[in-house]
Protein backbone atom coordinates (compact mmCIF):
# COMPACT_ATOMS: atom_id res chain seq x y z
CA UNK A 1 0.00 0.00 0.00
CA UNK A 2 1.36 3.36 -1.13
CA UNK A 3 0.40 6.54 1.00
CA UNK A 4 0.85 10.71 0.13
CA UNK A 5 1.35 12.70 2.75
CA UNK A 6 -0.21 16.11 2.89
CA UNK A 7 3.55 17.79 2.31
CA UNK A 8 2.80 19.18 -1.22
CA UNK A 9 4.56 22.09 -3.36
CA UNK A 10 5.11 23.60 -6.22
CA UNK A 11 8.73 24.55 -7.09
CA UNK A 12 8.73 26.91 -9.29
CA UNK A 13 9.41 29.61 -7.07
CA UNK A 14 12.54 27.56 -5.48
CA UNK A 15 16.22 28.44 -6.88
CA UNK A 16 16.78 24.79 -8.15
CA UNK A 17 14.55 24.26 -9.97
CA UNK A 18 13.65 27.78 -11.22
CA UNK A 19 13.50 26.40 -15.24
CA UNK A 20 10.67 24.03 -14.69
CA UNK A 21 7.16 24.05 -13.10
CA UNK A 22 7.31 20.75 -10.62
CA UNK A 23 5.34 19.18 -7.88
CA UNK A 24 7.45 17.89 -5.21
CA UNK A 25 5.10 15.61 -2.78
CA UNK A 26 6.48 13.29 0.09
CA UNK A 27 5.31 9.71 -0.20
CA UNK A 28 5.52 6.55 2.03
CA UNK A 29 5.60 3.45 0.56
CA UNK A 30 4.28 1.16 2.77
CA UNK A 31 6.97 -2.21 4.22
CA UNK A 32 7.05 -4.88 6.57
CA UNK A 33 8.71 -3.79 9.61
CA UNK A 34 9.71 0.32 8.14
CA UNK A 35 7.96 1.77 5.76
CA UNK A 36 9.85 3.62 2.87
CA UNK A 37 9.91 7.96 2.37
CA UNK A 38 10.46 9.56 -0.77
CA UNK A 39 10.00 12.67 -2.44
CA UNK A 40 8.31 12.43 -5.58
CA UNK A 41 9.38 15.14 -8.22
CA UNK A 42 6.58 15.61 -11.21
CA UNK A 43 6.98 18.31 -14.12
CA UNK A 44 3.68 19.94 -15.06
CA UNK A 45 2.00 18.65 -17.90
CA UNK A 46 1.51 15.42 -19.48
CA UNK A 47 2.91 12.49 -17.83
CA UNK A 48 6.50 12.71 -17.64
CA UNK A 49 9.09 9.79 -18.19
CA UNK A 50 10.45 8.86 -14.69
CA UNK A 51 13.80 8.25 -12.75
CA UNK A 52 14.15 6.17 -9.40
CA UNK A 53 17.06 7.07 -7.36
CA UNK A 54 18.61 5.15 -4.92
CA UNK A 55 21.58 6.48 -2.59
CA UNK A 56 24.48 5.05 -1.23
CA UNK A 57 25.75 3.51 2.53
CA UNK A 58 24.84 6.06 4.93
CA UNK A 59 23.52 8.58 2.57
CA UNK A 60 19.64 9.43 2.28
CA UNK A 61 17.25 10.91 -0.27
CA UNK A 62 18.91 13.95 -0.89
CA UNK A 63 22.39 12.89 -0.78
CA UNK A 64 25.12 15.25 0.27
CA UNK A 65 24.90 18.75 0.62
CA UNK A 66 28.06 20.65 0.43
CA UNK A 67 29.20 24.22 -0.26
CA UNK A 68 29.00 23.56 -4.17
CA UNK A 69 25.85 22.23 -3.98
CA UNK A 70 23.75 23.18 -1.16
CA UNK A 71 20.71 21.52 -1.69
CA UNK A 72 22.44 17.86 -2.13
CA UNK A 73 23.52 15.66 -5.34
CA UNK A 74 20.32 13.86 -5.89
CA UNK A 75 18.33 16.81 -5.01
CA UNK A 76 20.40 18.36 -7.67
CA UNK A 77 19.73 15.84 -9.75
CA UNK A 78 15.96 15.84 -9.44
CA UNK A 79 16.65 19.29 -10.84
CA UNK A 80 18.27 18.65 -13.66
CA UNK A 81 15.47 15.56 -14.43
CA UNK A 82 12.77 18.02 -14.22
CA UNK A 83 14.26 20.53 -16.61
CA UNK A 84 14.74 17.50 -19.00
CA UNK A 85 11.22 16.81 -18.80
CA UNK A 86 11.50 13.53 -16.19
CA UNK A 87 9.86 13.13 -13.20
CA UNK A 88 11.62 11.41 -10.46
CA UNK A 89 11.48 9.49 -7.45
CA UNK A 90 14.33 9.55 -4.96
CA UNK A 91 14.14 7.17 -1.38
CA UNK A 92 15.23 6.46 1.95
CA UNK A 93 16.12 3.12 2.39
CA UNK A 94 14.43 1.43 5.59
CA UNK A 95 16.53 2.90 8.08
CA UNK A 96 18.12 5.93 6.49
CA UNK A 97 16.99 9.05 6.49
CA UNK A 98 13.77 9.53 7.86
CA UNK A 99 12.41 6.21 7.34
CA UNK A 100 13.71 5.21 10.64
CA UNK A 101 10.59 5.17 12.66
CA UNK A 102 10.28 1.29 12.91
CA UNK A 103 14.21 0.06 12.13
CA UNK A 104 17.61 1.73 12.64
CA UNK A 105 20.86 1.94 10.30
CA UNK A 106 22.27 -1.02 11.49
CA UNK A 107 19.57 -3.56 10.26
CA UNK A 108 20.59 -2.49 6.86
CA UNK A 109 21.24 -5.04 4.96
CA UNK A 110 21.53 -5.52 0.68
CA UNK A 111 18.66 -7.23 0.35
CA UNK A 112 16.59 -5.05 2.39
CA UNK A 113 17.73 -2.33 0.34
CA UNK A 114 16.79 -4.57 -2.95
CA UNK A 115 13.34 -5.24 -1.91
CA UNK A 116 12.77 -1.40 -1.06
CA UNK A 117 13.90 -0.94 -4.80
CA UNK A 118 11.63 -3.35 -5.79
CA UNK A 119 8.71 -1.74 -3.90
CA UNK A 120 9.64 1.55 -5.35
CA UNK A 121 8.89 0.09 -9.05
CA UNK A 122 5.80 -1.35 -7.94
CA UNK A 123 4.63 2.37 -6.78
CA UNK A 124 6.10 3.69 -9.44
CA UNK A 125 3.54 1.46 -11.88
CA UNK A 126 0.56 2.19 -9.89
CA UNK A 127 1.06 6.33 -10.57
CA UNK A 128 -0.86 8.05 -13.08
CA UNK A 129 1.15 11.08 -13.20
CA UNK A 130 4.19 9.42 -14.74
CA UNK A 131 4.67 7.24 -17.61
CA UNK A 132 4.80 4.08 -16.13
CA UNK A 133 6.27 2.21 -19.59
CA UNK A 134 8.79 4.83 -19.57
CA UNK A 135 11.33 4.31 -16.48
CA UNK A 136 14.78 4.58 -15.60
CA UNK A 137 17.15 4.04 -12.29
CA UNK A 138 19.89 5.87 -10.80
CA UNK A 139 22.22 3.94 -8.25
CA UNK A 140 25.24 5.46 -6.87
CA UNK A 141 28.02 4.00 -4.96
CA UNK A 142 26.05 1.05 -2.48
CA UNK A 143 22.81 2.23 -4.16
CA UNK A 144 24.60 0.89 -7.64
CA UNK A 145 24.93 -2.21 -6.14
CA UNK A 146 21.36 -1.85 -5.16
CA UNK A 147 20.51 -0.64 -8.81
CA UNK A 148 22.21 -3.33 -10.28
CA UNK A 149 20.20 -6.02 -8.72
CA UNK A 150 17.30 -3.63 -9.13
CA UNK A 151 17.41 -4.02 -13.13
CA UNK A 152 18.37 -7.64 -12.89
CA UNK A 153 15.66 -8.77 -11.09
CA UNK A 154 12.91 -6.49 -12.54
CA UNK A 155 12.04 -5.93 -16.67
CA UNK A 156 10.84 -2.47 -15.54
CA UNK A 157 13.59 -0.14 -16.52
CA UNK A 158 14.34 1.40 -20.61
CA UNK A 159 17.76 2.32 -18.97
CA UNK A 160 20.05 2.22 -15.67
CA UNK A 161 22.95 4.18 -14.99
CA UNK A 162 25.40 3.25 -12.58
CA UNK A 163 27.49 5.85 -10.82
CA UNK A 164 30.68 5.02 -8.99
CA UNK A 165 28.83 1.73 -8.43
CA UNK A 166 30.60 -1.26 -5.74
CA UNK A 167 30.62 -4.14 -8.03
CA UNK A 168 32.60 -6.32 -5.59
CA UNK A 169 31.09 -5.82 -2.33
CA UNK A 170 33.80 -7.61 -0.39
CA UNK A 171 36.78 -6.00 -1.43
CA UNK A 172 35.07 -2.67 -1.81
CA UNK A 173 33.99 -2.66 1.63
CA UNK A 174 36.58 -4.01 3.25
CA UNK A 175 38.83 -1.28 1.59
CA UNK A 176 37.38 1.03 3.26
CA UNK A 177 35.80 -0.28 6.65
CA UNK A 178 39.04 -2.62 6.71
CA UNK A 179 39.75 -6.01 7.54
CA UNK A 180 39.12 -6.05 11.11
CA UNK A 181 36.30 -4.53 10.77
CA UNK A 182 34.85 -6.73 8.41
CA UNK A 183 36.32 -9.90 9.65
CA UNK A 184 34.54 -9.29 13.13
CA UNK A 185 31.65 -8.63 11.01
CA UNK A 186 31.35 -11.82 9.41
CA UNK A 187 31.99 -14.13 12.59
CA UNK A 188 29.33 -12.17 14.01
CA UNK A 189 25.53 -13.37 14.41
CA UNK A 190 22.96 -12.20 12.26
CA UNK A 191 22.09 -9.81 15.02
CA UNK A 192 25.08 -9.03 16.66
CA UNK A 193 26.17 -5.43 16.53
CA UNK A 194 29.50 -4.09 15.13
CA UNK A 195 30.73 -0.81 15.82
CA UNK A 196 32.19 1.06 12.86
CA UNK A 197 34.59 4.22 12.81
CA UNK A 198 34.68 5.99 9.46
CA UNK A 199 36.45 9.38 8.65
CA UNK A 200 33.01 10.85 7.97
CA UNK A 201 30.59 9.29 10.66
CA UNK A 202 29.89 6.40 13.22
CA UNK A 203 27.73 3.57 12.78
CA UNK A 204 26.83 0.00 13.78
CA UNK A 205 25.85 -2.35 11.60
CA UNK A 206 24.71 -6.07 12.41
CA UNK A 207 25.93 -9.07 11.43
CA UNK A 208 23.71 -9.73 9.01
CA UNK A 209 25.15 -6.99 7.04
CA UNK A 210 28.38 -8.14 6.67
CA UNK A 211 27.08 -11.57 5.56
CA UNK A 212 25.57 -9.58 2.26
CA UNK A 213 28.90 -8.91 1.41
CA UNK A 214 29.86 -12.84 0.96
CA UNK A 215 26.61 -13.66 -0.74
CA UNK A 216 25.87 -10.58 -2.90
CA UNK A 217 26.76 -10.14 -6.68
CA UNK A 218 26.21 -7.31 -8.33
CA UNK A 219 28.16 -8.13 -11.51
CA UNK A 220 25.70 -11.61 -11.99
CA UNK A 221 22.85 -8.93 -11.08
CA UNK A 222 22.93 -6.81 -14.31
CA UNK A 223 24.10 -9.48 -16.63
CA UNK A 224 20.53 -10.45 -15.98
CA UNK A 225 20.01 -6.98 -17.21
CA UNK A 226 19.97 -6.92 -21.04
CA UNK A 227 18.59 -2.83 -21.76
CA UNK A 228 20.55 0.34 -21.90
CA UNK A 229 23.33 0.65 -19.08
CA UNK A 230 25.34 3.73 -18.79
CA UNK A 231 28.33 3.23 -16.14
CA UNK A 232 29.85 6.36 -14.52
CA UNK A 233 33.25 6.13 -12.76
CA UNK A 234 35.69 8.51 -11.00
CA UNK A 235 39.36 8.10 -11.79
CA UNK A 236 40.38 9.25 -8.34
CA UNK A 237 37.79 7.48 -6.49
CA UNK A 238 39.45 5.62 -3.74
CA UNK A 239 36.14 4.42 -2.11
CA UNK A 240 35.18 1.85 -5.53
CA UNK A 241 38.08 0.56 -6.66
CA UNK A 242 37.91 2.47 -10.26
CA UNK A 243 37.74 -1.15 -12.17
CA UNK A 244 34.83 -1.23 -10.84
CA UNK A 245 33.31 -0.03 -13.90
CA UNK A 246 34.88 -1.93 -16.41
CA UNK A 247 33.48 -4.68 -14.46
CA UNK A 248 30.29 -3.77 -14.73
CA UNK A 249 30.42 -3.17 -18.99
CA UNK A 250 32.00 -7.00 -19.26
CA UNK A 251 29.53 -8.76 -17.67
CA UNK A 252 26.46 -6.51 -18.83
CA UNK A 253 25.36 -7.83 -22.69
CA UNK A 254 23.62 -5.21 -24.44
CA UNK A 255 23.89 -1.24 -25.47
CA UNK A 256 25.93 0.54 -22.92
CA UNK A 257 27.84 3.57 -22.24
CA UNK A 258 31.45 4.26 -19.79
CA UNK A 259 31.37 8.02 -19.16
CA UNK A 260 34.40 8.72 -17.02
CA UNK A 261 35.91 11.59 -15.35
CA UNK A 262 38.34 12.91 -12.93
CA UNK A 263 36.81 12.75 -10.23
CA UNK A 264 36.26 11.63 -6.41
CA UNK A 265 33.94 9.49 -5.13
CA UNK A 266 31.43 11.97 -4.50
CA UNK A 267 31.77 14.00 -7.99
CA UNK A 268 34.14 16.41 -6.87
CA UNK A 269 31.56 18.59 -5.11
CA UNK A 270 33.29 19.58 -1.89
CA UNK A 271 34.90 21.20 -4.43
CA UNK A 272 32.90 22.27 -7.44
CA UNK A 273 29.46 21.27 -9.06
CA UNK A 274 31.15 21.43 -12.57
CA UNK A 275 32.13 17.07 -12.39
CA UNK A 276 28.56 16.50 -11.09
CA UNK A 277 26.93 18.59 -13.19
CA UNK A 278 28.58 17.12 -16.75
CA UNK A 279 27.76 13.55 -15.52
CA UNK A 280 24.17 14.73 -15.26
CA UNK A 281 23.78 15.94 -18.46
CA UNK A 282 24.95 12.55 -20.14
CA UNK A 283 23.21 10.69 -18.33
CA UNK A 284 20.44 12.66 -19.60
CA UNK A 285 21.15 12.27 -23.20
CA UNK A 286 21.64 8.82 -22.36
CA UNK A 287 17.72 8.58 -20.69
CA UNK A 288 16.80 10.16 -23.50
CA UNK A 289 18.28 8.01 -26.37
CA UNK A 290 17.09 5.04 -24.42
CA UNK A 291 13.49 6.12 -23.47
CA UNK A 292 9.89 5.06 -24.91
Amino acid sequence: MFRISAVSLSLALLPTLAAADVTETTITIERPGQDVIGTLAVPSGDPAPVVLLLHGFTGSRDELATEAVPEGVFARTASHLAEAGFASLRIDFAGSGDATDEMSFAETTFEGQIADALAAIEYLQSLDSVQTDDLHLIGWSQGGLVAAAAAGRSDAFDAVALWNAAATPMETFTGFLGEDIVSAGLSAGPDDPIEVVLPWTEITLNGAFFQGLATNDPLAEIAAYSGPLFVAQGSLDTTVPPVSADLFIEAHDGPEELWTAEMDHVFNVFATDETLDQMLAATVAFFEAHGD
